[in-house]
């Protein structure tokens, strides 16, 4: 194979670089806004305001509605040797009678961690089972494998969703089944 001569490559790459050179045009200077020449234009943006446009909105204000829930309130909190934790109420899926001191009893000056944190310091009687959101939804069963397997669990079962606990609903059944069990 035969390479090219050099002097071709470098008059190639040269080439439109010196027609650039040759196109520079003048700069262009302009008047600097004046405050004269701004409020005209200010005065035409402010009568084309989009906002007066729209209609208003019926009914309850969904800011003052939709106020946020007290965390405390909605999570159950896990208490075990001086560290506390929150969980989602319902994220508790089994309570064995030995563990129940341990929900819901905060003791003053212990730390509250993370989730993740507690967890791995207690795997010894927290057992976690990861869960689909159309799961925790109760649009979707819990396999019957995995049912047994929790009732025979001797240990506290946390539901889980991306390793953070998650509120599991019951499951609701086929949507299709319950309208015709309504209907009958």
């Amino acid at each position: 194979m035969k390479k090219p001569p050099v002097s071709g490559l470098i008059v190639i790459a040269v080439w439109p670089l010196l027609h650039a050179q040759q196109e520079v045009k003048a700069p262009v200077f302009r008047d600097a806004a004046t405050h004269q020449s701004l409020v005209p234009i200010l005065r035409e943006a402010s009568g084309n305001d989009p906002m007066k446009k729209l209609q208003k909105s019926e009914g309850a204000d969904p800011a003052k509605e939709n106020q946020p829930q007290n965390l405390i309130e909605s999570s159950d909190l896990i208490s075990f040797q001086g560290l506390t934790t929150l969980v989602p109420k319902r994220a508790i899926m089994q309570l064995p009678e030995k563990f129940k001191d341990r929900i819901n009893n905060h003791t003053p000056g212990n730390r509250v961690v993370g989730w993740l944190e507690f967890h791995a310091m207690n795997r010894g009687w927290i057992t976690t089972v990861e869960i689909s959101r159309s799961q925790a939804g109760g649009r979707e069963a819990l396999a019957e494998d995995l049912s047994e397997q929790l009732t025979k669990s001797k240990n506290m079962v946390v539901t889980v969703l991306d390793s953070g606990p998650i509120s599991s609903m019951p499951y609701r059944g086929d949507e299709k089944q319950q309208q015709e069990d309504i209907d009958k």
